[in-house]
């Protein structure tokens, strides 16, 4: 009777060791009501994307968004209402768009609690392709995998983008 006592001891043990907080996907992001809504609101944003939605990606940056296009000159940063010129020119520019986005990891300043002014940051890979016209006029799909950070700010009732749209 000691062996099997052990035994399931052993066992309960080792089954609550393995369990672990549960992670979003294959990312290293805990699966919390706080996180869901900040990879929803990107997930919403990927699928207008998809669309070619400027409207409704325009909706969901902040007032204050600011985008430093990852150059070391500011010559090409641009805030809310550049973003808003980007949109309508790159959105018009191409058709069949695809975007998919792996979640990496996370860090917010929020306590994992949304109140407002607080900030999450995803880092995450993004591969995206699309339709565009060459300057020979013909169909060109190029892809483009690199790494991406989204930035949003809980404005009180939603997330807005900061920064990475």
């Amino acid at each position: 009777m000691t062996s099997l006592r052990l035994l399931v001891l052993t066992m309960l043990t080792v089954s609550a060791c393995a369990a672990g907080p549960k992670m979003l996907g294959n990312s290293q992001i805990q699966d919390t009501p706080f996180s869901r809504g900040v990879i929803e609101t990107i997930e919403t944003y990927r699928t207008a994307l998809e669309r070619q939605d400027a409207k409704a990606l325009l909706l969901m940056a902040s007032k204050d968004y600011r985008e430093d296009s990852g150059t070391p000159t500011g010559s090409d940063d641009y805030g809310y209402d550049g973003l808003r010129q980007v949109l309508a020119e790159r959105l018009g520019k191409v058709r069949e768009v695809r975007y998919a986005v792996r979640y990496v990891a996370m860090r917010s300043n929020c306590g994992g609690v949304a109140k407002r002014g607080c900030k999450a940051a995803v880092e995450a890979i993004v591969d995206a392709s699309f339709t565009v016209k060459d300057a020979m006029g013909n169909d060109r799909r190029p892809d483009k995998r690199d790494q991406s950070e989204f930035v949003l700010q809980w404005s009180g009732d939603k997330w807005l983008f900061l920064s990475g749209m």
